[in-house]
């Protein structure tokens, strides 16, 4: 029902091949910091990501808010203008287009939004709204072939009798309706590439199933080619040949959908699927979901991005001066209050630690020595003596302003072929695994 087979995609040549693609927003920063030309800095929404694209197939983006899965479709469709890297779409270079080509582009890359709500205007009827791309392109401009054109999308996304629904407004549509309009407004020039970002999520769950049943059925249509934007693990089980699991910016996992979910290799990965709900109240399903939350892009954490949260971080994956504050504040949230009091006592202002840094001081407060400040730190250590951080501890002593404490070298995950999944992770990494063998 789903897919033709893995290997004819596979042997089809690319139609989006997508490499090293990066997409920054430049932050602007206080009026006197640009007076001065302070670089305020950037997001760096997407940051280094490859993969390609074959003619029939569905390629699920997976994420957490924030992974970068939105700002990587607009990038691709030339909304968003990319930093660096290259789109190449059926062989053409999309990156450094002029507006005019990009035009053209967009008559072979569609683009499906979340909110069936907020991407119909109110005041068109869906003669109007679903034939405007036809104008704007110049493809019908003849009011009879622009209605011969909507009425036969409007069949296709199953929007019957087509009379009815013409002259409708979207006020006079269900949630349900009004996203299978919006679909008929994305396939109505024909598209090669569709981009469906998260195009079941504000759906109910009794229309969820029939609107990708309805995609499955336009893909084979049309010949469609689609990128699914999803957080749900569980819809883009049932969609997609192949899933890309992002986080922060990056890839750190894509392969053959049944072999995301059998066999996931990166902790990351494995997460995401533990948070899948267990539609059986009588089975217990583990729920141990990453510690915090996705980091600042605008500085993500040294190495791994994801180490931060990783219950399997070693000594190489990137631990840093931001990481020795997050441990200490979250224990300070365990103690009582006249505990908590006596260790900020001791403690000094740990704004410097929000510097990245391999080599940091935990400062002693005013009045206080750096064995004080010591005491607090073995604390510490002796509440969490598992927690990864601790792997990533090199060398600890004291100096005149406080503990002094040195990490490992950071290393930054390279793609890795494992039975082919790609991954970016340590633990699949021989050169990463040895490194940490030779720190420990």
């Amino acid at each position: 029902m789903k897919r033709e087979s893995e290997a004819i995609a596979t042997a089809a040549p690319p139609l989006l091949d997508v490499h090293d693609l990066r997409t920054h927003f430049a932050l602007r920063g206080s009026f006197a910091g640009r007076l001065l030309g302070r670089d305020a800095g950037s997001v760096k929404a997407v940051d280094g990501v490859s993969f390609a694209l074959r003619t029939g197939e569905v390629l699920g983006l997976v994420g957490e808010s924030g992974s970068g899965k939105t700002t990587l479709a607009r990038t691709v469709l030339g909304l968003v203008e990319a930093t660096g890297g290259s789109i190449r779409f059926d062989g053409e270079e999309l990156v450094g287009m002029s507006e005019r080509d990009l035009r053209r582009h967009r008559r072979r890359a569609q683009i499906v939004f979340q909110d069936p709500h907020a991407s119909l205007n109110p005041a068109m009827d869906l003669l109007t709204a679903i034939g405007h791309p036809l104008k704007i392109h110049g493809v019908a401009t003849e009011e009879g072939a622009l209605r011969r054109a909507v009425s036969d999308a409007l069949e296709h996304v199953g929007l019957t009798p087509v009379e009815r629904f013409l002259h409708s407004f979207p006020a006079d549509l269900s949630g349900g309706q009004k996203q299978r309009a919006a679909i008929a407004r994305a396939i109505i020039l024909g598209p090669d590439l569709l981009i469906a970002d998260e195009p079941v999520s504000m759906l109910d769950m009794s229309v969820r199933a029939k609107i990708l049943e309805l995609m499955l059925t336009l893909k084979d249509e049309f010949d469609l080619t689609y990128m699914y934007i999803t957080h749900d693990l569980a819809t883009a089980k049932f969609f997609c040949d192949r899933i890309a699991i992002m986080y922060l910016g990056r890839i750190v996992e894509l392969g053959p959908a049944e072999q995301i979910y059998d066999d996931p290799k990166h902790p990351y990965t494995a997460s995401l699927l533990r948070a899948i709900p267990e539609p059986d109240p009588s089975r217990s399903v583990p729920r141990d979901v990453p510690r915090g939350e996705i980091p600042d892009a605008v500085a993500p954490p040294l190495g791994c991005r994801f180490h931060p949260r990783c219950p399997r971080a070693f000594e190489v994956c990137g631990w840093e001066s931001r990481d020795l504050r997050t441990l200490l504040e979250t224990r300070w949230t365990r103690l009582s209050e006249d505990d908590y009091e006596a260790e900020r006592r001791v403690i000094g202002d740990l704004d410097a630690l929000d510097e990245p840094a391999l080599d940091c001081v935990l400062p002693a407060a005013d009045g206080h020595f750096p064995d004080d400040a010591m005491s607090v730190f073995e604390a510490l250590r002796s509440d969490e003596p598992e927690d990864p951080f601790f792997k990533g501890v090199a060398e600890v002593g004291t100096d005149p302003r406080g503990v002094r404490v040195r990490f490992n070298d950071a290393m930054d995950p390279r793609d890795l072929d494992l039975d082919g999944t790609r991954v970016q992770c340590h633990l699949h990494d021989r050169e990463a695994l040895e490194a940490a063998r030779r720190a420990g």
